[in-house]
């Protein structure tokens, strides 16, 4: 499994996030990195002073929750609340990886998949694409606003520099109640596969893979 590309966010909720951005205090990004990845981050993000939910985060989460595709990818269990970035022109972000552990206290969850929700129209902007790492090359990813990208966060990644214009964005990381990323993908490929099953009207087909999915779920799941 290497990645999903979900939409997320639809016209009315990002008419609500991205005017608020606007006017939003941004601060130093290096302030929430850690270990290698502070040396090579270069970017803005909204200071967050406290970890109450903010109406933004709700819009954010509610979409997730909601998002059948992503919910059947990721096995969701717990998902830190977003960090809403923003890159200028030369600013970029370098190769790193992701910590393992990510949040502080009560608040820490095991960083299992990453997300990045794009909220600017691609077009009003130059570069800044996320560049993911596999072993046949890199993968360079540049959506529509509103669409986000969900990746383990195992993978060595970046963001390429802005060279026109201004990339906003919402990172999140995930939790998955499947930690291992090889089940993860079978089953997503299961529900996929009974999906079809479904709309052919296949009852048959659809109870034996139902049978599969729920049997290799049982196996999976950590509640």
């Amino acid at each position: 499994m290497n990645f999903q590309i979900v939409r997320i966010l639809d016209q009315d909720e990002l008419r609500q996030i991205v005017p608020r951005l606007a006017c939003g205090k941004f601060v130093d990004g290096k302030l929430t990195a850690e270990g290698p990845a502070r040396e090579v981050k270069n970017n803005l993000q909204i200071e967050r002073s406290d970890p109450e939910l903010t109406d933004l985060d709700q819009i954010i989460l509610a979409a997730l929750r909601r998002n059948q595709v992503f919910q059947s990818f990721a096995f969701a269990k717990r998902i830190m609340l977003p960090l809403f970035n923003r890159y200028e022109n030369g600013m970029e972000y370098g190769a790193h990886v992701d910590s393992a552990v990510m949040g502080k206290g009560a608040e820490q969850i095991r960083s299992d998949l990453s997300m990045t929700i794009f909220l600017s129209d691609p077009a009003s902007y130059d570069g800044g694409e996320l560049a993911l790492e596999f072993p046949l090359g890199e993968q360079e990813i540049k959506l529509d606003a509103g669409e986000a990208v969900v990746y383990p966060s195992t993978l060595v990644h970046r963001v390429t520099a802005v060279t026109r214009g201004v990339r906003l964005a919402a990172v999140t990381w995930i939790m998955s109640s499947v930690p291992d990323e090889r089940l993860r993908g079978i089953l997503f490929d299961l529900n996929q596969a009974m999906s079809h099953a479904s709309a052919k009207g296949d009852h048959d087909l659809g109870v034996l893979l139902s049978k599969s999915y729920n049997n290799l779920l049982r196996y999976a799941i950590e509640l």
